[in-house]
């Protein structure tokens, strides 16, 4: 299990997402992935064609952690907030704690504003047998002004999540800077708290550069195909972040 202090840590992480439909898919993937220099690896299960099975999700997951040599972040991401399926409370809540119990999983990404009640139940349960919970958020239409972006992350920290997360759309520089701009303000504030931000978009694709230079404490790449808007290839990214890691 990878710790939360880790995080912390010297230069940001790197998390490569798996969007592959099928098991055959994920784990050549998954092997491939092995070789590469990213630290974590998100399981983007919305992507799954068997996601809606627990029991094989489940059996696709051990799978999963028998071939893959780095942490798993099991994401599923909902219609609402970017990802490729639509979920109901209860099929959210039996396919996140089913997980959880699985103990197969390093972190578990959880969007905090799916049901509030739902959210202080799966961090307990996480906590309980040592899984990471990621808090997200991804507002697709817009930015929020810097005071909002950081009142977000300050309610996910409230609320007990180890690693607060917001994505943020784009529309003009300013907005990018707005981002950045907020970022460092977090962790001026809060000198001990993992969290990752980041402005989506080819325009917003500085900020997953930036992550050091903000305090950011992860950044996504892609292997292959993106999972979302921006996202910079996995090669590219590791060298541009050791760059600034140098000088920083």
């Amino acid at each position: 299990m990878i710790e939360k202090e880790e995080f912390m840590k010297a230069i940001p992480k790197i998390c490569v997402p798996i969007i592959e439909k099928t098991l055959d898919g994920i784990v050549k993937q998954a092997c491939s992935i092995n070789e590469t220099c990213c630290d974590v690896v998100e399981w983007r299960v919305d992507y799954y064609e068997g996601v809606f099975q627990t029991e094989e999700v489940l059996d696709s997951l051990s799978v999963l952690k028998d071939v893959l040599e780095k942490p798993i972040l099991f994401t599923f991401r909902t219609k609402e907030e970017g990802g490729e399926k639509a979920i109901s409370k209860e099929e959210y809540r039996q396919l996140l704690f089913k997980v959880i119990e699985s103990q197969l999983v390093d972190l578990i990404d959880v969007e905090v504003y799916f049901d509030e009640e739902l959210l202080q139940q799966i961090i307990a349960s996480a906590h309980q047998r040592g899984v990471l919970v990621i808090g997200s958020n991804h507002e697709f239409a817009k930015t929020p002004n810097k005071e909002e972006i950081i009142s977000r992350i300050e309610y996910m920290k409230e609320m007990g999540v180890d690693i607060p997360k917001i994505a943020v759309m784009p529309q003009d520089k300013k907005d990018v800077l707005e981002l950045i701009t907020a970022s460092v303000e977090i962790r001026e504030k809060e000198k001990d708290l993992p969290f990752i931000t980041m402005s989506m978009s080819n325009l917003g694709m500085i900020s997953r550069y930036a992550c050091e230079f903000d305090g950011s404490v992860m950044t996504f790449a892609s292997y292959g195909k993106q999972s979302a808007p921006g996202q910079i290839p996995l090669e590219q990214l590791k060298r541009i972040i050791d760059e600034i890691h140098k000088v920083s």
